[in-house]
């Protein structure tokens, strides 16, 4: 199946990154492909960091249209991350993965940075 228009060219203003930046394993991306096809709301998911949560930061994902001027653009086969400058500060290293299990499931960041986290993995702080 060849690859959307989106993922062939690089938008304007935008750096290809690779695995050092963020990774994400074959069951993020395989869950990540499942919703974007559900949900039909982007082409890209960007991971971000802002703060707030228990430990200061806390990890973002969302799916966009298009990236942004200075945006870092990782691929992962079909699946498309994009990550903003700010956040590739504090996610570089950053493994993504995906667990279905019932208990303590979902997506789970693996972050080099991170001091500390929180018990739920959705906040952390450097």
């Amino acid at each position: 199946m060849p690859e959307s228009p989106t993922l062939t060219q690089m938008p304007e203003g935008v750096r290809e990154g690779d695995e050092r930046l963020v990774r994400l394993t074959p069951a993020a991306v395989a869950k990540i492909s499942t919703l974007q096809a559900r949900e039909g709301a982007g082409d890209f998911l960007r991971i971000g960091v802002s703060g707030g949560g228990c430990n200061g930061l806390n990890y973002r994902l969302r799916f966009v249209g298009e990236p942004k001027r200075g945006d870092i653009l990782v691929r992962f086969g079909e699946v498309a991350v994009l990550v903003d400058m700010k956040s590739a500060l504090y996610l570089k290293g950053t493994t993504l993965d995906y667990s279905d299990r019932l208990v303590a499931g979902g997506f789970k960041f693996s972050n080099p940075n991170a001091t500390s986290s929180c018990s739920c993995g959705e906040s952390f702080s450097v």
